[in-house]
């Protein structure tokens, strides 16, 4: 990915304020399936490239069918995803893999570690994406690009997961967003 911050939008409000924006890339949070047309289609005409997160799409099971749809449907630049078999299906219809890790404990992070060996997908999302010494660790021993995310909240912490060795930070903090479109 070309950027280094990828807007994520929880409400339709923050989706507009990502279309008005010099991102190109940017991740859709929770919606209702019905709204996934209209939101292709302006994200289309913007010129910009969605990453869907198909665990908080409502109306939608996070399954192979599920999957299969999202991608003929509506093209999507990506799919988010804490379900090997959403992975599985993305890469298999050539649409961007993103698996998410939750560092929860040691026990998570091993069951991430095992489920990841078995997708290998294009990019890991960690989160919390605050602590620099597992960013770089997850990194080092899977040899995923990783995306950082959650709870990051000023632009020394994305600076720090990015010197970690995040090749991304995904935030729904607007204030980021603005932050890092004017350094550009």
């Amino acid at each position: 990915m070309k950027q280094f911050l990828i807007p994520a939008s929880p409400t339709m409000k923050d989706f507009e304020k990502f279309l008005e924006s010099d991102y190109e890339i940017g991740i859709l949070l929770e919606v209702h399936i019905a709204q996934l047309k209209h939101i292709s289609k302006m994200a289309e005409r913007h010129g910009k490239k969605m990453i869907f997160h198909v665990d908080l799409i409502h109306g939608l099971k996070n399954d192979d069918y599920g999957t299969e749809y999202i991608c003929q449907e509506f093209n999507p630049f990506g799919l988010i995803s804490t379900k090997a078999n959403v992975i599985l299906k993305a890469k298999q219809r050539g649409v961007l893999s993103i698996q998410r890790m939750f560092l929860i404990d040691s026990h998570a992070l091993g069951q991430s570690y095992r489920l990841i060996e078995k997708t290998r997908p294009d990019y890991i999302e960690v989160l919390p994406g605050t602590m620099p010494w597992m960013i770089k660790e997850v990194k080092e021993k899977t040899n995923i690009k990783i995306l950082a995310g959650g709870l990051i909240r000023t632009p020394e912490e994305v600076k720090r997961a990015i010197e970690s060795g995040a090749d991304a930070v995904t935030t729904s903090k607007r204030e980021l967003w603005d932050y890092f479109e004017k350094a550009r």
